[in-house]
């Protein structure tokens, strides 16, 4: 279903349609209310309306709903829960094999983070405290960022904050230049102390530099003071508003995080040659985030807002740099955390995730939310047919959100889906609904979040008299029909 069509909103819509009109591609439509409640929630917090939340937004006749929509989400629990499975994915928050935190800090690591987000800790706060934080692994959260790497070298660590922190690979620099960024945390130590896998992660005085002089990426030289930790030096210098790194990779993070790709693409692989598409929206992007003091939410609200991102999924265009202009909203696969959560809520379920060492214990208990594991080692056969981040590199590439015969099979045929969609008891007092329409209706808004059309409630009656069902067994059909439709599967 097509919206109106898009105006500007803001600035952020003032650029995108500038281009597009250089380019000679018209944008497609505003999405429907329908379409766009769905996917504010989905790409918000990772998780479904509920049928009367849906319910209470198709009835509002206030011109601002949309708005109020999106300041609402971005104050909810999940908001900063959704945001730390992105994170979590970023900072290899994984106990076992190859990053090998151990539980005990990868469940610290992951307080401090959520912790952080829910705060809404200004964004330069959060990157100094990471890089410059020292003590025990087990009760300094953010120490196990230098320990969250399969190589614990200088090289390795500078590597690791040039992917998180900066978006860029440094595997493609020259040599020279990699160990010049290296000697900012050559001096970072690990010592042991009497208990198991604990460590104190701090600044190694003894551990001398080969150079009282160190350079920084963008070719600024500075001086190395005895007794004074690079690794402060080198925060001081990312985090400043002239830093050409800082605030351009995390505004194109979270442009991705919400548009399924970045103004630079792919969002970790930033090079001179391969320049954002849109340089000045980006650039209104940085100087929005340094202006607001840093604050991740501002970004999200402006791009939440626009029309850009509020565009429908069915392009007008058929030009091929249609897409790659942002020029309608992309259909994507949802993440295997947020469509197992999904199933689970609208069938009043849970999935079972477990763990390879008991710490704090094996088997999760009842009701944890996927996108709210703090660890990457927990897991289900789901999240793993379904392409979860392993958490191995730090890279958004991990993730694979590309369908498989093996997942369509899955959710076709799988008895454990099967069961929750006959006897979840989140679906048993719309099946016993006596009108086949309230059955149809409660369907709909619980999985797709809208109402039925005209033309699917012919359908739905249809195929019940034809097919000799019983009522019961005709709305488990159909429920089925829609957990297994492109509309439930993908963010659109």
């Amino acid at each position: 279903m097509r919206g109106s069509n898009a105006v500007a909103r803001g600035k952020i819509d003032e650029l995108v349609f500038a281009h597009l009109v250089k380019a000679g591609v018209e944008p497609a439509g505003l999405s429907s209310d329908e379409v766009f409640l769905r996917r504010a929630y989905l790409d918000t917090i990772g998780t479904l309306a509920t049928a009367q939340e849906a319910v209470t937004f198709l009835a509002s006749t206030d011109p601002k709903r949309r708005t109020v929509l999106v300041d609402r989400l971005l104050q909810r629990d999940e908001f900063p829960v959704y945001c730390a499975m992105k994170w979590s994915d970023l900072l290899r928050i994984k106990a076992e094999f190859p990053i090998n935190l151990w539980p005990t800090a990868a469940q610290e690591y992951y307080r401090w983070l959520r912790e952080s987000l829910e705060k809404n800790k200004p964004y330069d706060q959060f990157a100094r405290e990471l890089l410059t934080s020292s003590g025990s692994n087990f009760r300094v959260g953010p120490v196990n960022f230098y320990r969250a790497v399969q190589n614990r070298d200088p090289l390795s660590l500078a590597q690791a904050v040039a992917l998180t922190f900066m978006g860029v690979r440094t595997e493609k620099w020259p040599p020279v230049r990699r160990a010049e960024m290296a000697v900012f945390f050559s001096q970072v130590g690990y010592k042991p102390t009497g208990e198991w896998k604990e460590e104190i992660v701090f600044y190694d005085r003894n551990k001398s530099t080969s150079s009282t002089e160190a350079i920084f990426p963008d070719g600024t030289r500075t001086r190395l003071d005895a007794g004074r930790d690079p690794r402060v030096e080198f925060a001081d210098w990312l985090i400043s508003p002239r830093n050409p790194y800082f605030v351009r990779n995390i505004v194109n993070r979270v442009w991705a995080w919400l548009y399924g790709r970045g103004i630079i693409d792919e969002p970790d692989d930033i090079r001179p040659d391969n320049p954002p598409l849109y340089p000045d929206l980006l650039g209104f992007l940085d100087a929005e985030l340094i202006a607001s003091g840093y604050d991740l939410k501002h970004i999200y609200r402006l791009i939440l807002n626009s029309s850009t991102y509020q565009l429908s999924s069915i392009p007008r265009s058929t030009k091929p740099e249609a897409a790659r202009n942002f020029a309608s909203y992309p259909v994507r696969r949802l993440d295997a955390e947020v469509l197992i959560d999904a199933l689970s809520q609208i069938t009043g379920t849970s999935e079972q995730y477990s763990s390879a060492v008991p710490e704090p214990y094996t088997i999760m208990p009842n009701g944890e939310r996927a996108v709210a594991l703090p660890d990457g080692s927990i897991s289900s056969s789901f999240l793993e047919l379904f392409g979860r981040s392993p958490r191995n590199t730090g890279m958004e590439s991990e993730r694979n959100n590309r369908p498989t015969a093996a997942q369509r099979l899955h959710l076709l045929n799988s008895s454990q889906i099967e069961r929750r969609i006959e006897q979840g008891p989140g679906l048993q007092e719309i099946y016993r609904k006596s009108d086949p329409r309230a059955v149809l209706t409660g369907l709909y808004l619980t999985i797709l979040s809208r109402y039925p059309t005209e033309e699917e409630v012919k359908i739905a009656a249809a195929y019940s008299q034809s097919s000799g069902l019983d009522r019961r067994k005709a709305a488990i059909d159909v429920a089925w029909a829609l957990i297994n439709s492109t509309e439930f599967l993908y963010r659109h």
